[in-house]
């Protein structure tokens, strides 16, 4: 789980260069070649990586070249204790239950990672499908540094149906002319469905898609359990919630993009430390649809 080897590996990364590991203002003016007035310029305005020690300034090695080849944001931006990303009722329940003090917004998986690129949260949960794993494939693609995957759950991922057609829906085709909930674009959720919609030969347009869009898991499921749809894209624990009947179409998994440098900040580890009581797993067992096996398993890692 979330062991020493993680530590070890983490850590690992804020030492790639010889010492010093710090610069001195003038050395980074001299790296630089400008006066050292700039250089506190610089720090000043959060432009360039810096660390304030005891009043002094100082300039971590890696990140200050990583900065200067354009390889990585300011690691002076502190980064705000928000969890973004893709809503998971396990997850909201447990940084609450945690008091872990970490915000929430729940803004889908792609929304969550912009957010996360651009330095607005610690981390963000996400289950995007992609060519060989989920998430995976989309993480690396972002040119990210800094950070690491971490399995969260795996799902049960399928459609939560109406107990009116849930004896008639068994496949994706049978939703043709059905009232259909849709999700945000951009959520994990919506990205699923489309591919289930291409796989099969299907077409929005076949279905009678309902106008509002659902933004969490539980949205999705208390639309169809308000009677304003028949079906949903959404996870058994939402349909169990809400006695609803479910087809599950995928495991998926659920990852959360967290950032080394709050990774062992007290809200970050708060967190991670309840995720592992069996409070956390007899809370899933009872939600229904979700493995913990690889819970805190590391996912991927920068190279």
């Amino acid at each position: 789980m979330f062991g020493l080897s993680l530590t070890g590996r983490l850590m690992s990364q804020d030492h790639r260069l010889d010492d010093p590991s710090f610069l001195t203002t003038k050395e980074v003016a001299e790296l630089l070649r400008v006066k050292e007035r700039k250089v506190y310029d610089l720090a000043a305005a959060d432009e360039i990586p810096h660390r304030r020690i005891t009043g002094k300034l100082i300039f971590p090695r890696a990140e200050l070249l990583d900065w200067i080849n354009g390889d990585s944001v300011p690691a002076t931006r502190a980064r705000p204790a928000v969890l973004t990303g893709s809503h998971d009722p396990l997850l909201e329940w447990a940084v609450r239950e945690s008091g872990s003090g970490l915000a929430t917004l729940f803004n889908g998986s792609r929304a969550g990672l912009d957010c996360f690129g651009d330095g607005q949260a610690a981390l963000t949960g996400l289950h995007i499908p992609g060519g060989t794993d989920w998430n995976v494939d989309v993480v690396s693609a972002q040119g990210l540094r800094n950070c690491v995957l971490i399995a969260w759950a795996a799902r049960a991922r399928g459609l939560v149906l109406s107990p009116d057609v849930a004896d008639r829906i068994t496949g994706m085709a049978d939703l043709k002319g059905k009232r259909v909930v849709q999700r945000q674009p951009g959520a994990g959720g919506a990205t699923f469905f489309d591919a289930m919609l291409k796989r099969d030969g299907l077409d929005p347009g076949d279905l009678d898609l309902v106008s509002e869009l659902a933004h969490t898991e539980h949205e999705a499921a208390g639309l169809v359990a308000a009677g304003q749809a028949d079906a949903a894209t959404g996870i058994e624990a939402m349909a169990r919630q809400f006695s609803l009947g479910f087809l599950p179409l995928a495991e998926e998994r659920f990852d959360l993009l967290i950032d080394q440098h709050t990774y062992f900040t007290p809200p970050v580890q708060t967190l991670l430390k309840f995720a592992r009581t069996p409070a956390c797993h007899d809370k899933a067992a009872a939600m229904g649809g979700y493995d913990l096996s690889d819970l805190g398993a590391v996912r991927w890692l920068p190279h």
